[in-house]
């Protein structure tokens, strides 16, 4: 099984060949082939290749599905005995990628 741990937003994600995954919102349209280069940990099968911070020559390339929102956080500020209350809520927005190859 091929699989590459990258980078992307700060954060770190497994992409498997024929997977998809959700990432932090990236400036791409539905249908757009984007290239991840922050290719941080590179494995198949017995070969396995740590990058010194990345994994020089490593791609991973991926087609943008779309965006979707995440699940409703609730943000609710009170402090006792005073009369203030402050509630609000927030969604983040997420990219929805679709691996379509790992290079290196």
């Amino acid at each position: 099984m091929k699989y590459a741990i990258i980078e992307s937003g700060g954060k770190q994600y497994k992409a498997v060949e024929g997977s998809s995954i959700v990432v932090d919102l990236l400036d791409a349209e539905a249908g757009q082939e984007i290239s991840l280069d922050a290719v941080l940990l590179l494995v198949d099968d017995n070969d396995i290749s740590v990058g010194t911070p990345v994994v020089q020559g490593a791609k991973v390339k991926a087609t943008v599905v779309g965006e979707e929102k995440g699940p409703k956080l609730i943000i609710f500020k009170y402090r006792p005995k005073k009369r203030y209350r402050v509630k609000t809520g927030h969604r983040q927005v997420y990219t929805r990628l679709q691996i379509e190859a790992i290079e290196g």
